[in-house]
């Protein structure tokens, strides 16, 4: 009776190609061996980096004032300090990664780690993050907000 063959390993190629697709989806990786053939090169985006278009969250209102509201989709925070007075920030913490999910006495929070964030500027309060928030413009149109990233 003969066995039936044995899958081929994997080559060190092909696990550092894997590898390589994995992390681009993270950012730009570039590893050399991953071509089919000799060739290779490193690749470059040639692409111009996208104009930051404004994005319409939702009404002015929907922003408490002394409070905020987190566009989890659109990864935005709107925060109001004062009537009248908006300010936006990525609602992407800079400690992991997650997505920040509320605002609440003042602070911006995290709740992956306990990160917290002040409502008015996005510095940093307290938790593992040590960068503040990247602040948006933001503006009033026709009673939207309309937050335009950095």
């Amino acid at each position: 009776m003969s066995e039936a063959p044995e899958s081929p390993a994997a080559s060190r190629r092909t696990v550092l190609c894997g590898a390589a697709a994995v992390l681009a989806a993270g950012g730009t990786v570039a590893l050399s061996g991953c071509a089919s053939d000799s060739s290779s090169t490193t690749a470059k985006s040639s692409a111009p980096a996208a104009a930051k278009e404004p994005v319409v969250v939702g009404p002015a209102t929907d922003v408490p004032v002394g409070g905020g509201k987190v566009y989890r989709e659109k990864k935005i925070v709107v925060t109001q300090p004062a009537a009248g007075q908006y300010e936006a920030f990525s609602a992407v913490c800079t400690h992991a990664g997650c997505v920040v999910d509320k605002v609440e006495d003042q602070l911006i929070k995290c709740p992956c780690h306990g990160s917290s964030f002040n409502m008015s500027t996005g510095a940093r309060v307290e938790g593992p993050a040590i960068k503040p928030l990247p602040e948006y413009q933001v503006a009033v149109d026709g009673g939207n907000l309309k937050v335009t990233p950095a």
